[in-house]
């Protein structure tokens, strides 16, 4: 919980998957930050296999705040500090969600969003939101 957010949202390390009825959480490794390409569609995938409600992010790339919404997932973004920040943050009414993308296609990647170059995104959660802590993101949800 004390571990700061991850700007990237497809390529965070893990995601802290916090659920806002019980107060409990718990950290999934992301499988997708190491893919090639499509990290964030992947990661919004697996997001949304284990229910997530909404992901706190600081940024999310066209493609994968597609597949967050196309899931029915709310993409809250400008999510910073730790993982606890965030969630308080938004539980406190201070986040609110994002109707469209917050960086550009492949912004996570090396290169800073040039073709197959670099830049970031982050989120990832469970009903409250996905923040990633430890490279991760936080969340609420229901299990």
């Amino acid at each position: 919980m004390d571990s700061p957010v991850d700007p990237r949202f497809g390529r965070c390390a893990s995601f802290a998957i916090y659920d806002t009825r019980s107060g409990s959480f718990t950290v999934v490794p992301n499988a997708a930050a190491a893919s090639g390409s499509g990290a964030g569609i992947e990661a919004a995938r697996s997001l949304s296999e284990r229910g997530v409600e909404a992901v706190l992010t600081g940024q999310c790339g066209p493609n994968a705040h597609a597949t967050l919404s196309a899931a029915g997932i709310s993409v809250i973004d400008g999510a910073s500090g730790t993982v606890r920040q965030a969630i308080d943050q938004f539980v406190q009414g201070r986040l609110s969600a994002s109707g469209a993308p917050s960086s550009p296609p492949h912004a996570g990647m090396p290169g800073g969003g040039r073709g197959m170059g670099g830049g970031h995104g982050m989120g990832g959660g469970r009903g409250a939101g996905g923040v990633h802590g430890g490279g991760g993101g936080t969340g609420r949800g229901r299990r």
